[in-house]
């Protein structure tokens, strides 16, 4: 049977990287990040995202392991 962490971890995982990647590709550019005050926003929940995704494929991993 399928563990439902294995695709909810892919997709955060997959999700946060390109958040992230796009995040530091676009950290130069003031004028994108005027309406957050200057934080690149995209950076943090990448970085959020990709955590969560990565304890979810994890934790898929560690159950298949211990049945």
């Amino acid at each position: 049977m399928l563990d439902l962490r294995w695709p909810i971890g892919l997709m955060f995982s997959l999700i946060g990287a390109l958040l992230l990647i796009y995040g530091v590709a676009t950290r130069s550019d003031t004028a994108l990040y005027e309406r957050s005050l200057g934080i690149n926003i995209n950076i943090i929940w990448g970085i959020v995202l990709l955590i969560f995704g990565v304890l979810m494929v994890l934790g898929a991993a560690m159950g298949k392991k211990e049945q």
